[in-house]
Protein backbone atom coordinates (compact mmCIF):
# COMPACT_ATOMS: atom_id res chain seq x y z
CA UNK A 1 0.00 0.00 0.00
CA UNK A 2 1.08 3.56 -0.67
CA UNK A 3 0.08 6.31 1.70
CA UNK A 4 -0.13 10.07 1.21
CA UNK A 5 2.82 11.30 3.27
CA UNK A 6 1.49 14.86 3.39
CA UNK A 7 -1.77 13.70 4.96
CA UNK A 8 0.09 11.45 7.40
CA UNK A 9 2.21 14.42 8.48
CA UNK A 10 -0.95 16.45 9.09
CA UNK A 11 -2.45 13.63 11.15
CA UNK A 12 0.83 13.36 13.08
CA UNK A 13 0.67 17.03 14.02
CA UNK A 14 -2.96 16.69 15.10
CA UNK A 15 -2.12 13.60 17.17
CA UNK A 16 0.73 15.46 18.86
CA UNK A 17 -1.77 18.15 19.87
CA UNK A 18 -4.13 15.51 21.26
CA UNK A 19 -1.36 13.96 23.34
CA UNK A 20 -0.24 17.38 24.57
CA UNK A 21 -3.78 18.12 25.71
CA UNK A 22 -3.97 14.76 27.50
CA UNK A 23 -0.76 15.57 29.39
CA UNK A 24 -1.75 19.17 30.07
CA UNK A 25 -2.28 18.47 33.75
CA UNK A 26 1.28 17.22 34.16
CA UNK A 27 4.32 19.40 34.70
CA UNK A 28 6.49 19.23 31.59
CA UNK A 29 9.63 18.54 33.63
CA UNK A 30 7.91 15.48 35.16
CA UNK A 31 6.81 13.93 31.88
CA UNK A 32 8.98 11.12 30.54
CA UNK A 33 9.12 9.50 27.13
CA UNK A 34 7.33 6.39 28.40
CA UNK A 35 4.23 8.39 29.32
CA UNK A 36 4.24 10.10 25.93
CA UNK A 37 4.57 6.75 24.16
CA UNK A 38 1.65 5.23 26.04
CA UNK A 39 -0.55 8.23 25.36
CA UNK A 40 0.30 8.06 21.66
CA UNK A 41 -0.43 4.31 21.59
CA UNK A 42 -3.79 4.70 23.29
CA UNK A 43 -4.67 7.61 21.01
CA UNK A 44 -3.73 5.56 17.96
CA UNK A 45 -5.92 2.70 19.17
CA UNK A 46 -8.87 5.05 19.56
CA UNK A 47 -8.17 6.55 16.12
CA UNK A 48 -7.89 3.04 14.67
CA UNK A 49 -11.33 2.14 15.99
CA UNK A 50 -12.92 5.23 14.52
CA UNK A 51 -11.06 4.87 11.22
CA UNK A 52 -12.22 1.27 10.84
CA UNK A 53 -15.78 2.25 11.75
CA UNK A 54 -15.77 5.13 9.27
CA UNK A 55 -14.28 2.95 6.51
CA UNK A 56 -16.86 0.17 6.91
CA UNK A 57 -19.82 2.50 7.25
CA UNK A 58 -18.88 4.48 4.13
CA UNK A 59 -18.21 1.43 1.98
CA UNK A 60 -21.88 0.86 1.15
CA UNK A 61 -23.65 4.20 1.54
CA UNK A 62 -25.26 3.73 -1.87
CA UNK A 63 -27.25 0.62 -1.01
CA UNK A 64 -28.98 -1.34 -3.77
CA UNK A 65 -32.71 -1.95 -3.49
CA UNK A 66 -32.36 -5.68 -4.20
CA UNK A 67 -29.53 -8.21 -4.33
CA UNK A 68 -29.17 -11.85 -5.36
CA UNK A 69 -29.55 -14.47 -2.61
CA UNK A 70 -27.33 -17.57 -2.59
CA UNK A 71 -30.49 -19.69 -2.99
CA UNK A 72 -31.26 -17.97 -6.30
CA UNK A 73 -33.98 -15.70 -4.95
CA UNK A 74 -33.93 -11.98 -4.18
CA UNK A 75 -33.19 -10.09 -0.97
CA UNK A 76 -34.50 -6.59 -0.34
CA UNK A 77 -32.83 -3.72 1.45
CA UNK A 78 -34.15 -3.46 5.02
CA UNK A 79 -32.23 -0.81 6.90
CA UNK A 80 -28.77 0.11 8.18
CA UNK A 81 -28.18 -2.39 10.93
CA UNK A 82 -25.57 -2.25 13.70
CA UNK A 83 -22.92 -4.94 14.22
CA UNK A 84 -20.13 -5.40 16.76
CA UNK A 85 -16.72 -6.98 16.18
CA UNK A 86 -13.41 -7.39 18.03
CA UNK A 87 -10.53 -6.05 15.96
CA UNK A 88 -6.88 -5.26 16.65
CA UNK A 89 -8.14 -1.93 17.99
CA UNK A 90 -10.54 -3.53 20.47
CA UNK A 91 -14.32 -3.82 20.54
CA UNK A 92 -16.09 -1.60 18.01
CA UNK A 93 -19.54 -1.19 16.44
CA UNK A 94 -20.53 -0.02 12.97
CA UNK A 95 -23.67 0.23 10.83
CA UNK A 96 -24.09 -1.22 7.36
CA UNK A 97 -26.81 -2.00 4.82
CA UNK A 98 -28.72 -5.15 5.70
CA UNK A 99 -30.76 -7.29 3.31
CA UNK A 100 -33.48 -9.88 3.94
CA UNK A 101 -36.94 -10.87 2.73
CA UNK A 102 -36.01 -13.85 0.57
CA UNK A 103 -38.22 -16.91 0.78
CA UNK A 104 -35.35 -18.94 2.22
CA UNK A 105 -35.39 -16.76 5.32
CA UNK A 106 -31.75 -15.74 5.10
CA UNK A 107 -30.38 -12.26 5.67
CA UNK A 108 -26.98 -10.71 4.95
CA UNK A 109 -24.85 -7.60 4.85
CA UNK A 110 -22.76 -7.19 1.69
CA UNK A 111 -20.00 -5.39 3.59
CA UNK A 112 -19.58 -8.28 6.03
CA UNK A 113 -19.24 -10.77 3.20
CA UNK A 114 -16.91 -8.53 1.21
CA UNK A 115 -14.44 -8.07 4.05
CA UNK A 116 -14.78 -11.47 5.72
CA UNK A 117 -16.51 -10.12 8.84
CA UNK A 118 -18.77 -12.10 11.13
CA UNK A 119 -20.54 -9.88 13.68
CA UNK A 120 -19.79 -10.63 17.31
CA UNK A 121 -16.60 -12.45 16.43
CA UNK A 122 -12.86 -11.85 16.28
CA UNK A 123 -11.55 -10.34 13.04
CA UNK A 124 -8.90 -12.14 11.01
CA UNK A 125 -6.29 -9.52 11.91
CA UNK A 126 -6.78 -9.98 15.64
CA UNK A 127 -7.08 -13.75 15.30
CA UNK A 128 -3.59 -13.92 13.80
CA UNK A 129 -2.10 -12.06 16.78
CA UNK A 130 -3.95 -14.25 19.28
CA UNK A 131 -2.75 -17.42 17.59
CA UNK A 132 0.83 -16.14 17.44
CA UNK A 133 0.70 -15.78 21.21
CA UNK A 134 -0.93 -19.19 21.60
CA UNK A 135 1.77 -21.09 19.73
CA UNK A 136 4.52 -19.46 21.78
CA UNK A 137 3.20 -19.05 25.33
CA UNK A 138 0.79 -20.68 27.71
CA UNK A 139 -2.71 -19.34 27.15
CA UNK A 140 -2.68 -17.77 30.61
CA UNK A 141 0.66 -16.02 30.08
CA UNK A 142 -0.38 -15.08 26.57
CA UNK A 143 -3.45 -13.33 27.93
CA UNK A 144 -1.33 -11.06 30.15
CA UNK A 145 1.20 -10.48 27.38
CA UNK A 146 -1.46 -9.57 24.82
CA UNK A 147 -3.29 -7.27 27.21
CA UNK A 148 -0.09 -5.26 27.61
CA UNK A 149 0.46 -4.97 23.88
CA UNK A 150 -3.10 -4.57 22.63
CA UNK A 151 -4.24 -2.27 25.45
CA UNK A 152 -7.47 -4.21 25.89
CA UNK A 153 -8.33 -7.58 27.42
CA UNK A 154 -8.83 -10.89 25.68
CA UNK A 155 -9.67 -14.19 27.38
CA UNK A 156 -7.59 -17.36 27.60
CA UNK A 157 -10.39 -19.24 25.85
CA UNK A 158 -10.26 -16.90 22.87
CA UNK A 159 -6.50 -17.33 22.52
CA UNK A 160 -6.85 -21.10 22.84
CA UNK A 161 -9.69 -21.27 20.34
CA UNK A 162 -7.96 -19.15 17.69
CA UNK A 163 -4.67 -21.04 18.08
CA UNK A 164 -6.32 -24.42 17.77
CA UNK A 165 -8.59 -23.24 14.96
CA UNK A 166 -5.52 -22.49 12.87
CA UNK A 167 -4.19 -25.90 13.88
CA UNK A 168 -7.47 -27.40 12.66
CA UNK A 169 -7.08 -25.61 9.34
CA UNK A 170 -3.62 -27.14 9.03
CA UNK A 171 -4.91 -30.59 9.95
CA UNK A 172 -7.61 -30.37 7.27
CA UNK A 173 -5.02 -29.22 4.73
CA UNK A 174 -2.86 -32.22 5.64
CA UNK A 175 -5.82 -34.58 5.38
CA UNK A 176 -6.57 -33.26 1.89
CA UNK A 177 -2.91 -33.60 0.94
CA UNK A 178 -2.79 -37.18 2.26
CA UNK A 179 -5.94 -38.03 0.32
CA UNK A 180 -4.51 -36.54 -2.86
CA UNK A 181 -1.06 -38.10 -2.51
CA UNK A 182 -2.59 -41.55 -2.01
CA UNK A 183 -4.80 -41.22 -5.09
CA UNK A 184 -3.33 -42.99 -8.10
CA UNK A 185 -4.91 -40.67 -10.65
CA UNK A 186 -3.68 -37.58 -8.79
CA UNK A 187 -0.17 -39.03 -8.55
CA UNK A 188 -0.09 -39.83 -12.26
CA UNK A 189 -1.22 -36.29 -13.07
CA UNK A 190 1.46 -34.97 -10.73
CA UNK A 191 4.13 -36.95 -12.59
CA UNK A 192 3.32 -34.96 -15.71
CA UNK A 193 3.84 -31.62 -13.96
CA UNK A 194 6.94 -29.63 -14.82
CA UNK A 195 8.47 -28.36 -11.58
CA UNK A 196 11.21 -25.76 -11.73
CA UNK A 197 12.48 -25.62 -8.13
CA UNK A 198 13.33 -29.16 -7.07
CA UNK A 199 16.52 -29.28 -4.96
CA UNK A 200 19.28 -31.66 -6.03
CA UNK A 201 19.55 -32.99 -2.50
CA UNK A 202 16.93 -33.10 0.23
CA UNK A 203 17.11 -34.35 3.80
CA UNK A 204 14.46 -35.85 6.02
CA UNK A 205 14.66 -36.46 9.76
CA UNK A 206 12.05 -38.12 11.98
CA UNK A 207 11.77 -38.32 15.76
CA UNK A 208 9.23 -38.31 18.58
CA UNK A 209 8.85 -36.53 21.92
CA UNK A 210 6.57 -37.36 24.84
CA UNK A 211 3.55 -35.16 25.59
CA UNK A 212 1.48 -35.46 28.76
CA UNK A 213 -2.20 -35.87 27.95
CA UNK A 214 -4.80 -35.13 30.63
CA UNK A 215 -5.50 -37.81 33.19
CA UNK A 216 -8.15 -40.36 32.39
CA UNK A 217 -9.60 -43.42 34.08
CA UNK A 218 -7.70 -46.69 33.83
CA UNK A 219 -9.49 -49.28 31.75
CA UNK A 220 -12.14 -50.94 33.88
CA UNK A 221 -11.39 -48.78 36.94
CA UNK A 222 -13.39 -45.58 36.82
CA UNK A 223 -12.14 -44.27 40.16
CA UNK A 224 -8.44 -44.57 39.38
CA UNK A 225 -6.73 -42.00 37.19
CA UNK A 226 -3.36 -42.18 35.46
CA UNK A 227 -1.18 -39.93 33.35
CA UNK A 228 -1.05 -40.73 29.69
CA UNK A 229 2.17 -39.84 27.86
CA UNK A 230 1.88 -39.94 24.09
CA UNK A 231 4.47 -39.67 21.34
CA UNK A 232 4.32 -36.52 19.24
CA UNK A 233 5.90 -37.76 16.03
CA UNK A 234 7.66 -35.10 13.97
CA UNK A 235 9.21 -35.05 10.51
CA UNK A 236 11.39 -32.26 9.18
CA UNK A 237 12.31 -31.85 5.52
CA UNK A 238 15.25 -29.56 4.83
CA UNK A 239 18.21 -28.73 2.64
CA UNK A 240 21.83 -28.40 3.69
CA UNK A 241 24.24 -25.58 3.03
CA UNK A 242 27.89 -24.97 3.83
CA UNK A 243 28.49 -22.54 6.70
CA UNK A 244 31.04 -19.89 5.60
CA UNK A 245 34.09 -19.46 7.85
CA UNK A 246 33.02 -15.93 8.78
CA UNK A 247 29.66 -17.17 10.08
CA UNK A 248 30.85 -20.16 12.10
CA UNK A 249 30.25 -20.20 15.83
CA UNK A 250 32.94 -21.38 18.26
CA UNK A 251 31.27 -24.79 18.37
CA UNK A 252 31.12 -24.96 14.58
CA UNK A 253 34.79 -24.03 14.29
CA UNK A 254 35.68 -26.85 16.66
CA UNK A 255 33.49 -29.17 14.63
CA UNK A 256 35.18 -28.07 11.41
CA UNK A 257 38.61 -29.00 12.76
CA UNK A 258 37.51 -32.62 12.85
CA UNK A 259 34.99 -32.85 10.01
CA UNK A 260 36.67 -30.43 7.61
CA UNK A 261 33.41 -28.72 6.67
CA UNK A 262 30.33 -27.61 8.56
CA UNK A 263 26.82 -27.75 7.16
CA UNK A 264 23.57 -26.30 8.45
CA UNK A 265 19.91 -26.84 7.63
CA UNK A 266 17.83 -24.38 5.62
CA UNK A 267 14.29 -24.27 4.19
CA UNK A 268 12.96 -26.39 7.04
CA UNK A 269 9.46 -27.79 6.72
CA UNK A 270 7.91 -29.46 9.80
CA UNK A 271 4.88 -31.72 10.14
CA UNK A 272 3.68 -33.51 13.26
CA UNK A 273 0.94 -35.66 14.77
CA UNK A 274 0.14 -37.94 17.69
CA UNK A 275 -0.66 -41.10 15.78
CA UNK A 276 0.41 -44.69 15.35
CA UNK A 277 3.40 -45.20 13.08
CA UNK A 278 1.28 -46.55 10.21
CA UNK A 279 -0.96 -43.47 10.23
CA UNK A 280 1.99 -41.11 10.62
CA UNK A 281 3.56 -42.77 7.59
CA UNK A 282 0.77 -41.35 5.44
CA UNK A 283 1.68 -37.85 6.63
CA UNK A 284 5.36 -38.63 6.05
CA UNK A 285 4.64 -39.51 2.43
CA UNK A 286 2.25 -36.63 1.76
CA UNK A 287 4.41 -33.96 3.39
CA UNK A 288 7.40 -35.29 1.48
CA UNK A 289 5.51 -35.00 -1.80
CA UNK A 290 4.69 -31.38 -0.95
CA UNK A 291 8.43 -30.59 -0.98
CA UNK A 292 9.13 -32.95 -3.92
CA UNK A 293 11.01 -35.53 -1.86
CA UNK A 294 9.90 -38.09 -4.43
CA UNK A 295 11.58 -36.13 -7.23
CA UNK A 296 14.94 -35.04 -5.88
CA UNK A 297 18.09 -36.56 -7.31
CA UNK A 298 19.29 -37.60 -3.86
CA UNK A 299 17.10 -38.05 -0.79
CA UNK A 300 18.88 -38.58 2.53
CA UNK A 301 17.33 -39.53 5.86
CA UNK A 302 19.31 -38.82 9.03
CA UNK A 303 17.55 -40.24 12.09
CA UNK A 304 18.23 -42.15 15.28
CA UNK A 305 18.11 -45.95 15.37
CA UNK A 306 14.38 -46.39 16.19
CA UNK A 307 13.02 -49.37 14.28
CA UNK A 308 9.64 -47.77 13.49
CA UNK A 309 11.39 -44.84 11.79
CA UNK A 310 13.46 -46.95 9.43
CA UNK A 311 10.47 -49.15 8.59
CA UNK A 312 8.56 -46.07 7.45
CA UNK A 313 11.52 -44.72 5.49
CA UNK A 314 12.10 -48.05 3.75
CA UNK A 315 8.40 -48.39 2.90
CA UNK A 316 7.77 -44.91 1.51
CA UNK A 317 11.23 -43.92 0.26
CA UNK A 318 13.06 -47.21 -0.51
CA UNK A 319 15.74 -45.50 -2.62
CA UNK A 320 16.73 -42.94 0.00
CA UNK A 321 20.15 -42.95 1.65
CA UNK A 322 19.71 -43.96 5.32
CA UNK A 323 22.07 -42.58 7.96
CA UNK A 324 21.94 -43.14 11.71
CA UNK A 325 22.69 -39.89 13.49
CA UNK A 326 26.38 -39.87 14.35
CA UNK A 327 25.90 -38.25 17.73
CA UNK A 328 23.40 -40.88 18.90
CA UNK A 329 25.82 -43.64 17.97
CA UNK A 330 28.80 -41.87 19.59
CA UNK A 331 26.82 -41.20 22.76
CA UNK A 332 25.93 -44.88 23.03
CA UNK A 333 29.63 -45.77 23.02
CA UNK A 334 30.28 -43.22 25.77
CA UNK A 335 27.61 -44.82 27.98
CA UNK A 336 29.07 -48.26 27.37
CA UNK A 337 32.55 -47.07 28.35
CA UNK A 338 31.26 -45.54 31.58
CA UNK A 339 29.47 -48.76 32.54
CA UNK A 340 32.21 -51.17 31.51
CA UNK A 341 35.31 -49.38 32.83
CA UNK A 342 35.57 -47.93 36.30
CA UNK A 343 39.23 -47.08 35.67
CA UNK A 344 39.55 -43.91 33.59
CA UNK A 345 42.95 -45.12 32.39
CA UNK A 346 41.26 -48.09 30.70
CA UNK A 347 38.08 -46.33 29.71
CA UNK A 348 39.52 -43.43 27.72
CA UNK A 349 41.85 -45.42 25.39
CA UNK A 350 39.03 -47.91 24.66
CA UNK A 351 36.57 -45.12 23.90
CA UNK A 352 38.99 -43.20 21.67
CA UNK A 353 39.85 -46.28 19.65
CA UNK A 354 36.29 -47.50 19.14
CA UNK A 355 34.99 -44.00 18.37
CA UNK A 356 37.71 -43.53 15.76
CA UNK A 357 36.72 -46.79 14.09
CA UNK A 358 33.09 -45.79 14.08
CA UNK A 359 34.02 -42.41 12.60
CA UNK A 360 35.64 -44.19 9.69
CA UNK A 361 32.64 -46.50 9.26
CA UNK A 362 34.34 -49.66 10.54
CA UNK A 363 31.17 -50.84 12.23
CA UNK A 364 32.27 -54.48 12.31
CA UNK A 365 35.14 -53.52 14.64
CA UNK A 366 32.67 -51.70 16.90
CA UNK A 367 30.41 -54.76 17.06
CA UNK A 368 33.32 -57.03 18.01
CA UNK A 369 34.46 -54.59 20.69
CA UNK A 370 30.97 -54.49 22.19
CA UNK A 371 30.69 -58.28 22.08
CA UNK A 372 33.89 -58.60 24.10
CA UNK A 373 32.31 -56.45 26.83
CA UNK A 374 28.83 -57.98 26.73
CA UNK A 375 29.39 -60.15 29.81
CA UNK A 376 30.17 -57.22 32.07
CA UNK A 377 28.08 -54.53 30.41
CA UNK A 378 24.37 -54.84 29.62
CA UNK A 379 24.64 -51.72 27.47
CA UNK A 380 27.39 -53.34 25.40
CA UNK A 381 25.22 -56.42 24.92
CA UNK A 382 22.32 -54.25 23.70
CA UNK A 383 24.71 -52.30 21.46
CA UNK A 384 25.67 -55.44 19.55
CA UNK A 385 22.11 -55.66 18.23
CA UNK A 386 21.90 -51.90 17.68
CA UNK A 387 25.08 -51.65 15.61
CA UNK A 388 24.41 -54.93 13.77
CA UNK A 389 20.99 -53.70 12.66
CA UNK A 390 22.44 -50.43 11.40
CA UNK A 391 25.75 -51.42 9.79
CA UNK A 392 25.02 -49.88 6.40
CA UNK A 393 23.54 -46.79 8.01
CA UNK A 394 26.84 -46.10 9.80
CA UNK A 395 29.34 -45.97 6.95
CA UNK A 396 30.26 -42.49 8.08
CA UNK A 397 33.45 -42.16 6.03
CA UNK A 398 31.48 -42.84 2.84
CA UNK A 399 28.74 -40.44 3.84
CA UNK A 400 31.19 -37.64 4.61
CA UNK A 401 32.99 -38.24 1.34
CA UNK A 402 29.65 -37.82 -0.45
CA UNK A 403 29.08 -34.53 1.38
CA UNK A 404 26.11 -35.74 3.42
CA UNK A 405 25.06 -34.35 6.77
CA UNK A 406 25.48 -37.08 9.39
CA UNK A 407 23.82 -35.38 12.36
CA UNK A 408 20.09 -35.10 13.05
CA UNK A 409 20.31 -32.00 15.21
CA UNK A 410 17.61 -30.31 13.13
CA UNK A 411 14.92 -32.78 14.26
CA UNK A 412 16.10 -32.72 17.86
CA UNK A 413 15.83 -28.95 17.74
CA UNK A 414 12.38 -29.35 16.21
CA UNK A 415 11.26 -31.58 19.08
CA UNK A 416 12.45 -28.97 21.55
CA UNK A 417 10.85 -26.10 19.62
CA UNK A 418 7.51 -27.82 19.15
CA UNK A 419 7.14 -29.99 22.25
CA UNK A 420 9.49 -28.84 25.01
CA UNK A 421 9.11 -25.08 24.46
CA UNK A 422 5.34 -25.12 24.10
CA UNK A 423 3.62 -28.35 25.11
CA UNK A 424 5.81 -28.98 28.16
CA UNK A 425 5.60 -25.58 29.79
CA UNK A 426 5.36 -25.77 33.63
CA UNK A 427 1.95 -27.10 34.66
CA UNK A 428 0.88 -27.73 31.07
CA UNK A 429 -1.62 -30.54 30.64
CA UNK A 430 -3.41 -31.16 27.39
CA UNK A 431 -6.31 -33.04 25.97
CA UNK A 432 -5.33 -34.98 22.88
CA UNK A 433 -6.87 -32.67 20.30
CA UNK A 434 -5.55 -29.51 21.95
CA UNK A 435 -1.98 -30.80 21.95
CA UNK A 436 -2.14 -31.90 18.32
CA UNK A 437 -3.71 -28.70 16.99
CA UNK A 438 -1.42 -26.36 18.92
CA UNK A 439 1.62 -28.32 17.74
CA UNK A 440 0.44 -28.28 14.13
CA UNK A 441 -0.02 -24.51 14.22
CA UNK A 442 3.45 -24.11 15.73
CA UNK A 443 4.92 -26.34 13.02
CA UNK A 444 3.56 -23.98 10.39
CA UNK A 445 5.17 -20.99 12.11
CA UNK A 446 8.55 -22.74 12.41
CA UNK A 447 8.34 -23.72 8.74
CA UNK A 448 7.91 -20.10 7.63
CA UNK A 449 4.44 -20.75 6.21
CA UNK A 450 2.39 -18.74 8.71
CA UNK A 451 0.95 -16.27 6.23
CA UNK A 452 -0.21 -19.11 3.99
CA UNK A 453 -2.16 -20.57 6.91
CA UNK A 454 -3.74 -17.37 8.23
CA UNK A 455 -4.86 -16.46 4.71
CA UNK A 456 -7.05 -19.58 4.79
CA UNK A 457 -8.65 -18.63 8.06
CA UNK A 458 -12.41 -18.56 8.02
CA UNK A 459 -14.44 -17.34 10.98
CA UNK A 460 -15.46 -19.26 14.07
CA UNK A 461 -17.84 -18.15 16.85
CA UNK A 462 -15.69 -17.06 19.76
CA UNK A 463 -16.32 -15.21 23.00
CA UNK A 464 -14.04 -12.59 24.50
Amino acid sequence: MKYNIEKINQIGKMLAEIVEEALAGERKEDVRIGEIEMEVRESLREIGQRTLKYYLENADLEAEAKIECTCGGKMQYQRRRAATIWSVFGKMSYERAYYAGCGCGKGCAIIDERYGIEPGKVTAGLAQLLALSGIDKSFEEGQEWLNAFLLFEVSENTIRAETQFLGELQRKAEEELIKEMHNEAALQKREQMVVQQVPDRLYGSIDAAKVRIEQRAKQGKKAEMEEDWRDMKIVCWYEGELVPNSQRSVRQKEKAQREGTVFRAKNKHYSCDIAEAEQFGKLLWASGCSVFADRVQKLVFVCDGATWIWKLVSHYYPNAVQIVDWYHAEERLERIAEEAFSDLGERQPWLEKITENLWHGNVEFVIEACQSLSKKSSLAKQAVTYFSNNIERMRYAQFRAAGYLIGSGVIESGCKQIVSRRLKLPGAQWNLDGAILTAKARCVWLSGRWQDLVSKRSLLPLAI
